[in-house]
């Protein structure tokens, strides 16, 4: 609780004891005025004055003047306990909005600690402190176990454990070592971290992150546009309707003055929309600081809203539902051990950097003798042709094994398939394949679970891996060997059935359809710049578990919208009616502004607990 608050509070408390004092005093005329003023001026001034200032400044219509001329226009009528007890209640309800917003805006706060307030920088073999802003491209970082890394880049010595929680949600640490990548906003737990900084402060994970959250609030969803526009023409009607209350049925002999002016007032203070204007909002609010403690991070209210419709997820394959890591899946050796004919494709593959070869010479295990290769040459598209202990071997495609003039055969499993031949001798073959991600499969049928109508598969990959991949994850429709421009296509294609798009890509080479889906989603976007300036949710790691979550939250908030606007909106109209009918007093005005307004402000704050997996 802050200081302001903790103040307000012992206003509120000092002004209701001094009301039950004043109740419970025998006093008639001026004297109990008098007693029921003292508490309603000590927790009702600045109300009054921001009333009155707002009126200099041309800003009549809003709830503080309609609370002022409620309360005033009670005093006036001479029921002064109430209008001590509006304005009370009136500030308990907004000491709870004001509890409410602190605990979403801590929410957001914590993901804005991840800036860092330092670098630590090795200059001509000093260490000095500067502002990470100060810090060039290049520079070398030294960062000790407990500090946050300041700057993006590579380990060029040290290595241990860094916590990623803050940006991914998640709660393990991962392990880094030399040659590894690290980001900004990260903390090194265990070890001595030098890294080469790869970036400026400005372009920087953390920096580009942190200007995402804070413009996040300025993007509204249509139903806070509504409530905004719905605020300015409902309270000037409203304010007209209780001085036509007030005056008109006296003024036809319906009744007495003083009991028209009364139903005016309770009238005025039922019809205060800050139950609207705060709870809704807040609960958007809530659900986005909410959402980024989980490590998705979602640009404005109005894709948090989008993302509740969406009823068809269209995935890219590569890095979102497959980890982008080739491994070997099978051996199938002719004539050889299948020993022997991994020996020999990764000895002729070891001097590649291609990840298809990276691959194979993992699954080798045991080390290289570079002694053993001689000639190595590149045959671009193909393969390679390598001679190994004095024997020339071609590793690569069927299309080498044409031109060779070997008699080769394709393999009944899918994958990406690396042909071994000496010389024309066939030798065999071996499948390499990219490895689902460990969750994907969960998190696609979680989806069907949550009423996501239609999965789509994206890639440019061959018929035959897209297929293969698509029935292990339970994946509805599939489009294999497509372009970039091609996916763009077919999501235009199912934006034009109607469907309400989301599309899901790694955030590397899908910028374009990322913009042209209803909702486009980077997955493990930790430090992709495409990702962050192209979509309109990132998530911060390489979970697809994480895409149901951000639905459930998205829904959430959406249902909590929704149950405060019918609420506030029931609540409100009905006691309209039945102060106009002079069937209620103040003490129902109090529930029908106070009361709802605590009800909605309690609902809203149910967004921002984190929602379990």
């Amino acid at each position: 609780m802050t200081r302001r608050q903790k103040k307000t509070l012992a206003r509120i408390a000092a002004a209701a004891l001094l009301t039950l004092v004043a109740a419970l005093l025998p006093l008639e005329g001026v004297w109990k005025a008098l007693a029921f003023a003292v508490p309603y001026l000590l927790v009702g001034w600045d109300v009054l004055w921001g009333a009155i200032r707002k009126i200099l400044q041309g800003q009549v219509f809003d709830e503080e003047f309609l609370m002022s001329l409620a309360t005033i226009g009670a005093f006036a009528v001479g029921e002064y306990p109430e209008a001590a007890a509006v304005m009370l209640f009136y500030q308990i309800g907004e000491w709870f909005q004001s509890v409410a917003v602190g605990r979403s805006r801590r929410s957001i706060a914590a993901l804005m600690d991840i800036r860092p307030d330092m670098a630590r920088v090795l200059r001509g073999g000093e260490e000095i402190e500067l502002d990470p802003e100060e810090v060039a491209v290049g520079e070398i970082l030294l960062v000790r176990p407990g500090e946050r890394i300041p700057l993006d880049g590579v380990i060029v010595e040290g290595g241990g454990s860094v916590d990623t929680a803050a940006l991914t949600g998640e709660s393990l640490p991962a392990d880094k070592r030399e040659g590894d990548t690290v980001i900004s906003g990260c903390i090194s737990l265990t070890g001595l971290l030098k890294i080469r900084t790869e970036s400026a402060y400005a372009e920087s994970t953390v920096a580009r992150i942190l200007e995402l959250v804070e413009n996040s609030a300025e993007k509204k969803a249509r139903v806070e546009n509504f409530i905004t526009r719905f605020a300015r023409w409902y309270t000037p009607l409203v304010v007209a309707s209780a001085l036509l209350l007030a005056l008109l049925p006296p003024l036809l002999g319906q009744g007495a003055w003083s009991d028209w002016l009364r139903r005016a007032l309770i009238f005025l203070v039922v019809s205060c929309p800050c139950a609207l204007v705060v709870s809704v909002p807040l609960s958007f609010f809530g659900g986005i600081g909410g959402a980024s403690r989980d490590g998705v991070l979602i640009k404005g209210a109005n894709y948090l809203e989008m993302l509740d419709r969406v009823d068809t997820l269209v995935f890219d394959k590569t890095g979102t539902l497959t980890q982008g890591r080739f491994a070997v899946d099978a051996i199938h050796p002719q004539a050889v051990s299948a020993e022997e004919l991994l020996d020999i494709a990764a000895a002729a593959e070891s001097y590649s950097s291609h990840p298809v070869a990276e691959s194979v010479v993992l699954a080798h295990e045991g080390d290289i003798d570079r002694g053993r290769i001689g000639e190595v040459e590149e045959l671009a598209g193909l393969g390679v042709r390598a001679v190994v202990d004095g024997r020339t071997f071609y590793v690569g495609s069927g299309r080498l094994m044409d031109r060779v003039g070997a008699d080769w055969h394709e393999c009944h499993l899918p994958g990406t398939v690396i042909h071994i031949a000496e010389d024309r001798a066939y030798m065999g073959h071996i499948v390499i394949s990219d490895q689902l991600k460990p969750d994907a499969a969960g998190a696609i049928r979680r989806l069907k679970e949550l009423g996501v109508k239609r999965t789509v598969m994206l890639t440019g990959d061959g018929e035959k891996v897209a297929q293969a991949v698509a029935e292990q994850l339970g994946v509805d429709e599939v489009h294999a060997g497509l372009l970039p421009a091609q996916k763009v296509e077919e999501v235009e294609r199912l934006l034009a059935e109607g469907c309400r798009v989301a599309f899901v890509g790694d955030g590397i080479n899908d910028a374009p359809v990322l913009s042209r889906a209803d909702v486009g989603i980077a997955m493990g976007a930790l430090g992709s710049d495409a990702a962050i300036e192209s979509a309109d949710i990132v998530l911060m790691d390489d979970k697809p578990s994480r895409l149901p979550l951000a639905i459930r939250i998205a829904r959430r908030t959406m249902r909590v919208v929704r149950e405060n606007i019918a609420f506030s909106l029931a609540v409100k109209f009905g006691i309209l009616l039945l102060s106009a009918l002079g069937l209620t007093n103040m003490w129902w005005a109090v529930f029908g502004d106070v009361g709802v307004l605590i009800l909605a402000t309690l609902n809203a704050m149910r967004c921002m607990v984190r929602i379990k997996e």
